[in-house]
């Protein structure tokens, strides 16, 4: 993943990014020298929001096939909930 420094995005602006993003699908916008920031096009952060769902409803199956759940009524759930 490429790099552009705080000074870049404020001499350049957006300009730095589309640079970068024209050649990679992420790039790091570096604060002080510490990694702060991941810029990326909109396009491919919904592409990775979708994954992490997938990969959460897949986890939740998961969890139903193997009986890790608890089958309640609402009040008995937040009175567990209170108990934690």
């Amino acid at each position: 993943m490429s790099n552009i420094t705080a000074n870049d995005l404020k001499t350049q602006g957006v300009s730095a990014i589309e640079s970068i993003l024209r050649q990679q699908e992420e790039a790091v916008i570096t604060v002080g020298g510490q990694d702060r920031f991941v810029v990326m096009e909109l396009a491919h952060y919904q592409y990775l929001r979708e994954c992490e769902l997938e990969a959460a409803l897949a986890a939740t199956r998961a969890d139903l096939a193997a009986g890790r759940f608890v089958k309640e009524s609402p009040e008995a759930h937040l009175a567990r909930l209170d108990a934690l």
